[in-house]
């Protein structure tokens, strides 16, 4: 992944994991692995779980720990009322910033 992608994701990764988390709770491991399927594929395991520190703490989950089979119970997180109302949020804002950003592109392609 180009230094680009990486920099334009830190902006937008906690809104991903939000709407992954709207389809149906997870844990760590299974929002990372859901990522990779949907083509997100050099993001770290370290990266997601940083991030599920931080909605945390800003209470945009509640969290559950659930008994594992191998090893110490695992936290399932879901997407709470706050959560949800977070996720509009970052919606409305990649609307606008998209449709802003396509028409700049438009108006660059046809200059060249």
């Amino acid at each position: 992944m180009g230094k680009q992608m990486t920099e334009m994701l830190k902006g937008t990764l906690e809104g991903i994991v939000l709407a992954l988390l709207a389809e149906q709770p997870a844990y760590g491991y299974d929002i990372t692995a859901r990522l990779r399927e949907r083509g997100f594929a050099d993001i770290a395991e370290g990266t997601i779980y940083a991030l599920l520190v931080r909605i945390e703490q800003k209470k945009l989950v509640d969290v559950e720990k659930v008994p594992s089979e191998k090893g110490p119970p695992r936290k399932v997180y879901t997407l709470n009322a706050q959560g949800a109302q977070e996720l509009e949020e970052f919606w409305k804002t990649w609307s606008f910033l998209s449709q802003h950003i396509e028409q700049l592109n438009k108006t660059e392609n046809k200059e060249n």
